[in-house]
């Protein structure tokens, strides 16, 4: 008789686990990961911030498979032959450094690219790729990557992995119809916007906790080659939104107030890995007439922001250059004192609790990291090993304060990384909360 009540009960928690699309003949669940690291074969950091997931969820245990399916277009950083030609017919170089990077981590087999030109995939056959999202768990769209999310929706779970918050939830609130289309695709939605995300409802949708997972041991910490501080950005990433009277800008309208700031901290040097691609028409229009800028290239309308930045005192570098593939893009920070960075305006107007994927490899280097206040105080620590700023001055006491007890920020750094952007523990509480 117990025997028949155990065999009905199994019978049951197996019906459970069969209707939410978990095998569990298999010990191992396969999952699929996406990004844009073929789309950027020259920003280190980009790889690295989808690197992370592969890797983390890997190294957990799961069988793991990368597909890039954005529908974006690669792209010539110098115009290609006429200077003018941006968007590029051959995804050759970009394909090749994909492999290049899975398959030094054993993963040379278990990626699929397509380009959008021809509609045309690479990596695995199409037959071997049908059969992947066929006998897929999950899919895990970091930074919602995907093109047409709804195209895997048999896949039991879809993940939405939101790492641009008050961005995202503003294009949700404007309606943008395809945007909103592709977020409500998900099963699941997680958000960087921390301190936002309990309890918060954008069409319909809870936005839980989550943040960068770091692989620790790609990132030991190390001691510093350079008595300088550092960071890697981009003057701005696209165009700013408007919405309910309020424009959510880029970094560029942040870094207005601080360009004074490199003089006013000498000796102490800042440094700058500016992206070089520029984008004028998304840039702050205000920037133009606004005293600050006026007093250091007076009347001049057509400055580039790399010529802002020296004339004020920064040090400027090439990030693609200096940390444009995955090693360079780690020396650049391990060779760094700390990072000193703004954030972009919508995430210091909106406060969301967003913290930088970067930064938090900073953090694992054993680097302080100085940074503006986009309300994480209430989910990281701060004081030691990050420190946070409103305004100059408290920038100014930051790096003093960094400055005179260096070690004891270094330290907290890395231990920060340790409890806070650990993969196996980052990425085992997303997983949990399926």
């Amino acid at each position: 008789m117990y025997g028949g009540i155990v065999n009905h009960a199994l019978l049951g928690i197996f019906s459970i686990f069969l209707f939410h699309g978990i095998n569990l003949l298999s010990t191992k669940l396969r999952i699929i990961v996406t990004g844009l690291i073929a789309q950027h074969p020259n920003l280190g950091g980009i790889a690295w911030h989808y690197l992370h997931y592969i890797l983390g969820l890997s190294r957990l245990g799961y069988d793991i498979f990368y597909f890039e399916d954005s529908g974006e277009y690669p792209y010539n950083l110098d115009g290609g032959p006429t200077g003018n030609n941006w968007i590029s017919r051959d995804c050759t170089y970009n394909t090749r450094n994909l492999e290049k990077i899975l398959t030094r981590y054993g993963l040379k087999d278990k990626w699929a690219y397509r380009f959008p030109h021809e509609n045309k995939w690479f990596g695995i056959s199409d037959s071997h790729r049908k059969r992947i999202i066929n006998s897929s768990d999950m899919l895990i769209n970091v930074s919602g990557t995907l093109e047409k999310p709804s195209e895997y929706r048999h896949i039991p779970h879809l993940i939405y992995i939101d790492t641009d918050p008050v961005i995202t939830q503003v294009k949700m609130a404007m309606g943008e119809k395809d945007f909103v289309d592709r977020v409500e695709a998900h099963d699941i939605h997680f958000s960087f916007g921390e301190s936002i995300s309990s309890g918060s409802n954008n069409k319909g949708i809870t936005w839980l906790p989550t943040r960068q997972p770091i692989v620790l041991d790609e990132w030991p910490s190390t001691p510093r080659k350079r008595e300088r501080y550092t960071t890697v950005m981009s003057w701005t990433s696209y165009k700013p939104l408007s919405y309910a009277g309020q424009i959510f800008g880029q970094k560029d309208v942040e870094f207005k107030q601080f360009l004074k700031l490199a003089d006013q901290l000498a000796p102490v040097e800042l440094e700058i890995a500016l992206g070089r691609t520029q984008h004028q028409e998304w840039q702050d229009g205000d920037l133009k007439k606004a005293p600050e800028i006026v007093e250091l290239v007076g009347e001049v309308t057509d400055w580039s922001p790399e010529d802002l930045l020296r004339k004020a005192g920064w040090f400027v570098v090439d990030s693609i250059k200096t940390c444009g593939n995955l090693d360079s893009y780690r020396e650049y920070i391990h060779s760094s004192k700390g990072e000193w960075s703004v954030a972009k305006n919508a995430y210091v107007k909106g406060q969301p609790g967003w913290f930088s994927e970067r930064s938090a490899c900073y953090l694992a280097s054993g680097k302080p990291v100085i940074v503006q206040d986009t309300g994480f105080s209430s989910v990281i620590p701060t004081g030691e090993g990050i420190l946070s700023f409103n305004n100059v001055q408290e920038a100014v006491e930051a790096i003093n304060q960094v400055e005179d007890e260096y070690e004891i920020h270094t330290k907290a750094a890395r231990e920060i990384a340790e409890n806070y952007f650990d993969s196996d523990k980052v990425l085992t509480n997303l997983i949990d909360r399926l």
